[in-house]
């Protein structure tokens, strides 16, 4: 598969009035054609920023980025001007954002927001406009289509303006679609309705998929890749099966040990993440998991550990520490 996306080395600030917050440390992430990578970690660890930073999405102030490139199609995007940047938004890559109900203006019809992308980016008018947006509709499972172009968003249940949120994301038919926590704000029915949804349009689609969560369950049967984000780092990187089958970092363990388990042979308790996650007012010099770590060794404490391979299988973790023997690596 070819190559989509290559991010290397980004980095986003904040300035506050409490001092500059280190949001993403340079993290690197690649994406290929048709597939998904799930960005996975807990709130404030920096997910949603990366994928705004590489969008340009961040508010100038207080937010910039301060290093990095984010190579798409063989260009940068953070190089690129506000008009081309533009262009690449929506119509190459989409994202669908956490509150659909936020994320829509509460005073245009769902149909006036879902054509203006085709407006915009492909120059259809509006009879083509409108029927591609029914089109779309019905792709992402919104019955009689046609006849609710003219409802407003308060007349959509959650479930049903997050699919069209998706349709809105869909219409320019983008290379990579970028979900940032879909499903957060839904029951678990309409959750695995939208995942399914997902699945089944990248497969008839063909695109790639970026999709973020705090919730290692949602994504287990979608990624095809994880990384696990703290601090404004990427801690570990794995195919979906092997960082399941043998996390390698003590934070992804924790996350894991935290999930409850239909297949376990017996009952236990779940596991909880002891502390805090870190304020970044400085870029740590040291692993930012470590003062929560169980593992933790005197070299965690004065050197922040690079992404090393630990095994087969395009495994990678950020850690000195070989969690199964408690020994460093």
């Amino acid at each position: 598969m070819a190559e989509l996306l290559d991010v290397t080395g980004l980095e986003t600030q904040f300035r506050t009035r409490e001092g500059t917050v280190h949001a993403v440390n340079g993290v690197s992430i690649k994406l290929k054609e048709g597939e998904t990578l799930g960005i996975v970690g807990e709130s404030g660890c920096g997910k949603s920023v990366t994928v705004m930073s590489m969008l340009r999405l961040i508010p100038s102030p207080p937010g910039k980025v301060v290093a990095g490139v984010a190579n798409y199609m063989g260009r940068d995007l953070l190089q690129m001007t506000d008009e081309e940047i533009r262009h690449v938004r929506g119509a190459q890559m989409s994202m669908v954002f956490q509150d659909p109900m936020t994320s829509f203006n509460p005073v245009l019809t769902i149909g006036r927001q879902v054509m203006e992308p085709l407006e915009v980016h492909m120059g259809m008018n509006k009879q083509q406009a409108t029927e591609r947006v029914v089109e779309t509709l019905e792709l992402v499972g919104i019955s009689n289509a046609r006849e609710r172009l003219n409802d407003y968003p308060h007349q959509y249940s959650g479930g049903m303006r997050q699919r069209v949120m998706i349709a809105m994301a869909l219409t320019c038919s983008p290379q990579i679609l970028i979900a940032d926590e879909p499903t957060t704000a839904l029951d678990v029915t309409i959750q695995a309705q939208i995942v399914e949804l997902v699945k089944r349009l990248r497969d008839e689609l063909g695109m790639a998929i970026i999709w973020i969560t705090h919730d290692l369950g949602v994504i287990a049967g979608l990624a095809h890749r994880m990384a696990v984000m703290y601090g404004g780092y990427i801690v570990e990187e794995a195919p979906v099966k092997e960082l399941y089958a043998n996390p390698q970092h003590p934070y992804t363990l924790g996350l894991l040990g935290s999930l409850p388990r239909l297949d376990a042979q017996e009952r236990r308790r779940l596991v909880s993440i002891e502390g805090l996650p870190p304020v970044l007012y400085e870029k740590p010099n040291y692993c930012p998991f470590a003062p929560r770590c169980k593992y933790q060794i005197e070299r965690c404490l004065h050197e922040n550990p690079t992404l090393l391979p630990v095994g087969a299988n395009n495994h990678f973790a950020a850690c000195w520490v070989d969690p199964a023997t408690g020994r460093e690596r």
